[in-house]
């Protein structure tokens, strides 16, 4: 599955999804804990679903999962207690099974701090078979298709 050459270009929208570091989110020194970043970027990508109009409960009711297969993270500025972000998260133009997420969380002030940045790789898996699904079927492709023109808007069609 790939965008068409004509839609590559077009600019891409981040969807934004609101912290604050709460005590159970640090270590014992008010530092966030490295594995809170990794649910705070699940809970955005869930968030982003449902703004496009979507959801992980279609596919797993048509009996597919979209399982993580690969994660890069960056850590460039720790968050400490108390401290507001905002996790960004958006879809790469697609090319082959993968689903790349991107990922950017950074501070709220008017000059944006960077604390992270990270790139999640998903594929679409037959959850009867456990199976990566190569070709997929129709109304799969539909969702995919339905979250990347949330994110990128000018879209208008996806070739298998």
């Amino acid at each position: 599955m790939r965008l068409e050459p004509d839609t590559l270009s077009e600019p891409l929208i981040w969807f934004e999804y609101p912290i604050r570091v709460q005590p159970h989110h640090t270590d014992y020194g008010g530092v966030v804990w490295h594995g809170t970043y990794i649910t705070w970027m699940e809970s955005a990508r869930v968030e982003s679903l449902i703004a496009a109009d979507t959801s992980l409960n279609r596919l797993v009711e048509l009996g597919y999962d979209l399982p993580v297969v690969a994660l890069e993270i960056r850590y460039r500025q720790p968050l400490r207690l108390g401290m507001q972000a905002t996790v960004k998260t958006r879809l790469e133009p697609l090319n082959g099974i993968r689903l790349n997420w991107l990922y950017e969380i950074a501070s709220n002030d008017p000059l944006p701090q960077l604390y992270l940045t990270a790139k999640v790789t998903l594929v679409t898996v037959n959850t009867a078979h456990r199976q990566v699904v190569r070709q997929m079927p129709s109304e799969v492709s539909e969702i995919i298709h339905q979250v990347v023109r949330y994110f990128n808007p000018k879209v208008s069609r996806i070739s298998e």
